[in-house]
């Protein structure tokens, strides 16, 4: 996988490949929106001083009250244009989906409008000192090309195109099949800290072994692996079922997998 490239595990458990936008596609989808931002925010002075030239204005407290909605309507204007057009058209400005880019958040999911709100909030910061300087320093240095309201909403920009998805193994289709959730089975941070990569180590061979074996060495395998890794999560086996214990021990794998690698 090439530094431009990003790889999700969605909750699912699929994983999704995406090539990251860099400064360059960013920074021309910038230009873009802003040249249109430039336009509609001349249109809006020239206008404004064509109804001073023309005496449409009362002066007194008219003029204050018509001065502040003008302020207003700019400010919504360059602040909302990127927030409407991000969470209502899957996350593409007009520049963005000319050059080809768009956000998401970083489970591969489309971005929502919590995350819409905090990105384009902290614009403001990233076009300090004046151009987009921090921003632009910051999609540089950063391995997701991120600028700081990426990093606060949780956002990556990727290339506009079909998520290339990883063929899912025999395990994962079994998973799927079981219908088994790491949530299933609740395990306090203390619990999982008494896991070590010996213990996963174990849970891994034992779970892509599990499908390959014949139904006597399964049960005897499962019934193993029960007896060393369930006391130290404070289970029993009890009169559990095979299945039952082939299912407990697989959502620990899963559990495990989730803080020791990043693709199943």
């Amino acid at each position: 996988m090439t530094q431009d490239q990003i790889q999700i595990k969605t909750p699912e458990f699929v994983s999704l490949q995406f090539r990251l936008a860099g400064l360059g596609s960013r920074a021309a989808a910038m230009i873009i929106d802003q040249i249109l931002l430039t336009i509609v925010n001349m249109g809006l002075i020239f206008g404004l001083v064509f109804m001073m030239e023309s005496n449409l204005l009362m002066v007194g407290d008219s003029a204050g009250w018509f001065a502040a909605i003008w302020l207003l309507a700019l400010f919504a204007i360059n602040f909302g244009y990127f927030l409407v057009s991000e969470y209502f058209f899957n996350g593409k400005t007009i520049g963005k989906n000319i050059i080809g880019i768009r956000v998401i958040q970083e489970n591969g999911h489309s971005i929502t409008i919590l995350s819409a709100i905090i990105r384009n909030l902290l614009r403001v910061i990233d076009m300090l000192p004046a151009s987009y300087f921090l921003g632009m320093l910051l999609v540089f240095l950063n391995s997701k090309h991120k600028r700081l309201g990426d990093m606060a909403a949780g956002t990556i920009v990727i290339h506009e195109g079909k998520a290339k998805r990883q063929k899912k193994s025999p395990l994962v289709k079994e998973i799927e099949r079981r219908q088994l959730d790491m949530d299933s089975i609740h395990l306090d941070e203390w619990t999982m800290n008494s896991f070590g990569k010996k213990e996963y180590d174990l849970l891994k061979t034992y779970s892509y072994k599990l499908l390959e074996m014949p139904e006597d060495r399964q049960s005897q395998l499962t019934r193993e692996m029960a007896a060393i890794l369930f006391p130290k999560v404070g289970l029993s086996i009890g009169t559990r079922s095979e299945r039952e214990l082939e299912n407990i021990l697989l959502i620990l794998y899963l559990k495990m997998k989730d803080e020791w690698e990043f693709d199943l």
